[in-house]
This record gives C-alpha cells, sequence and structure tokens, in this order.
C-alpha cells in the first residue's frame, strides 16, 4: 500500500510538469560513452546549433549583481529560442543538459548574499565554458559561487529546470534547486533525468519498477515518470559494444522509446507534448548528432574538424527556418553573432 500511495503520488506530482524532456547516458567497453536527450515542448522553440569558441566573455544575465566570466572551452550547443543553451558538449567531452522541471524552487538572497546571481538560461553554458569533468562541475557549483534564478520563457511558461552532466568516464551528476537550495546528485549510475518529479522521488519510483521487472510490464505513457522508468530499463538492456554505429543505433534506440510522436497533444495533459528533436553526443568520439522530428535525416558535427581557439568566430548552424542537414555538417555552418541570454527574473533581497 505504501509503495502504491508514493507511485500515485509522484505520478500526480508529474502532471504538474507544462514540458517534458529526457536524457539517457549509455556507458559501453572501450571508454565508449554516449549521451541522449529528447526536446519536448508544445511549441516551436525556434533551435539553432551553435559552436562557441575559447575566450568568450560571458555574463549571466541576472541584473547587476550577475556573475560575469571568460570561456575557458569551446563547446557546440543546441539553443532554446536563441536565448539559452539547453543543451551541448564542450571540446573536452563534457556534456550538459538542461531539462524542465517545474518543483524548482530557487534562492531569495539575503542581503548579505556574497553570491553572484545567473539566469537560467546561462546555466548550461557556464557549465561547457568552465569544466571538464563531472568531478570538476560538482565541486565548482557545489561551492556555490552564484545562485540560479528562472525565467519566463518567449511562449509564456515559466523557464524552471534541473541541470544534468556527464563526461567521458561516464560519471554523471543531477543539479536542482528545491525549496532554494541546491541539490546534487553525483553518481555514475544516475544514468537517466527526465523531468517531475524531483531526482530523489524519481529513483525511488523506478526501485518499485525494477521489482516487478521491465521484461514483465513497463509504463507506456508519456509521462515524466514512466518516460524515466522505460529508459532506465532499456539502457539496463542496450547491448554492450564498442562498435560505433551500434552504440550509437542502441542509444538512439532507448531515446526514441522515451520520445512522444511528433503532433502530440493530449487534452487536458499539458504535461505532455510532442518530441521536438533528439540529441546523441558522442564522447568518446567527439561527435554531436541532431535528430528532428520533422527532418528526414540524422545529421552530426565532428569536433574534430571545428577549430575552438579564441581568434575563431562564432559559428551557427541555422534550423529554425527548416533547413534540412545530412552527414556531418561542420561545412554549412556560418559565422554570426553570439545570442544573448534571457535575462532572470531578480527577486528583491529578502
Amino acid at each position: 500500500m505504501k509503495r502504491l500511495i508514493l507511485i500515485t503520488a509522484c505520478v500526480v506530482l508529474g502532471m504538474n510538469s507544462a514540458l517534458a524532456c529526457t536524457r539517457a547516458v549509455y556507458i559501453g567497453p572501450e571508454k565508449t560513452v554516449l549521451t541522449a536527450r529528447s526536446m519536448d515542448w508544445s511549441s516551436d522553440v525556434g533551435t539553432n546549433i551553435w559552436v562557441f569558441p575559447q575566450g568568450m566573455k560571458r555574463d549571466g544575465a541576472a541584473g547587476a549583481n550577475s556573475i560575469q566570466w571568460t570561456s575557458k572551452y569551446g563547446s557546440v550547443v543546441s539553443s532554446f529560442f536563441d536565448v539559452a543553451s539547453v543543451d551541448g558538449i564542450n571540446e573536452k567531452g563534457l556534456v550538459a543538459n538542461v531539462l524542465y522541471l517545474a518543483e524548482s524552487i530557487y534562492p531569495t538572497p539575503s542581503k548579505n548574499d556574497k553570491r553572484k546571481a545567473m539566469s537560467i538560461a546561462a546555466w548550461a553554458q557556464y557549465v561547457l565554458d568552465n569544466y571538464t569533468t563531472v568531478d570538476e562541475v560538482v565541486n565548482g557549483l557545489g561551492a556555490e559561487p552564484f545562485y540560479v534564478l528562472e525565467v519566463m520563457t518567449p511562449d509564456g511558461h515559466p523557464g524552471t529546470g534541473h541541470l544534468s552532466v556527464s563526461d567521458p568516464s561516464g560519471d554523471s551528476a543531477i543539479f536542482e534547486y528545491i525549496d532554494g537550495k541546491l541539490v546534487i546528485h553525483h553518481n555514475a549510475q544516475y544514468q537517466v533525468m527526465t523531468n517531475s518529479p524531483t531526482f530523489d522521488q524519481q529513483l525511488a519510483i523506478n526501485k518499485y519498477w525494477q521489482q516487478i521487472g521491465g521484461a514483465t510490464m513497463l509504463p507506456g505513457t508519456s509521462r515524466a515518470a514512466d518516460r524515466f522508468v522505460r529508459a532506465s530499463y532499456y539502457i539496463g538492456t542496450a547491448p554492450q559494444t564498442a562498435d560505433l554505429l551500434k552504440s550509437t543505433a542502441a542509444i538512439f534506440a532507448v531515446i526514441r522509446n522515451a520520445s512522444a510522436p511528433f503532433g502530440t497533444v493530449a487534452e487536458g495533459q499539458p504535461n505532455i507534448a510532442a518530441t521536438l528533436w533528439r540529441t546523441v553526443s558522442d564522447q568518446k568520439n567527439m561527435r554531436y548528432y541532431f535528430d528532428s522530428s520533422i527532418s528526414p535525416d540524422v545529421f552530426w558535427l565532428e569536433l574534430k574538424d571545428i577549430k575552438f581557439t579564441p581568434d575563431q568566430k562564432t559559428m551557427k548552424l541555422a534550423m529554425s527556418g527548416g533547413e534540412i542537414y545530412a552527414g556531418n555538417a561542420v561545412k554549412q555552418l556560418q559565422s554570426a553573432t553570439p545570442f544573448v541570454f534571457l535575462k532572470a527574473t531578480v527577486p528583491a533581497a529578502g
């Protein structure tokens, strides 16, 4: 009965999420690591792919107390309305993904708070700009040199979310702001993240389903808790191979299984949205795949073909106009002015 109550409560919590995404990490032999994520959203988010070099001057877009930094590492990212970095990989193979989390409650700073502030729109980019491993991210963000603030998205949704990171060793960490406090979950076994409820509750739900056994029954809806269970099961049963084609096929199969068909609309259930796109970051071979739901082809960028030195310009691969690419699209990159992070909602100091 207690388990039933827990599952019911978590599913109800999960229905409060207005938008949805899934992230999963494949860990195979011979240092094979691939991180996939899907973007499920109720409207077109105008995604383009950006290549940022080292040495960029950054501002956290959070008012007068905003954190500022200079990028140490170059990165390839997918944008959200060209006002936020929500997914990407840097030149060292560190991957960052921001997914929606309705339960997020960000800090209200005191007048004596010495921390800087940052818009959630810049959170993933800060990680990609400054770190090379999950350990570095955990230590750096855990010291809390800044706190994150939410935004209002261009299409009118509260911009609240949690962050996942993974590195070429297969290590993972999840970062959430719960009741104004930063909570960090750090373990290489944390290969899956979806949306609501909070990560600790997702683990509890998954433990229940593990006792049932995925070969017996798996939850099949597009709700976040169900996607977490399915992705966890299929990641655990994916073939262990260092073969590039087979390992890539395995992770794509998992993330597609957790996707909602294009055009999906669930009346009265705003938490269920169609999958707009999927990415796969190959952290061994340094390749960034992009799979659009409205494109006939998967394409990718070979990071080994990109120069990230400070003398390089910001580059953009335009997709928001319906452009179609196939294979390695590095040659289609065009120089562009970097987008500006969406400004945060800055609370009054308490």
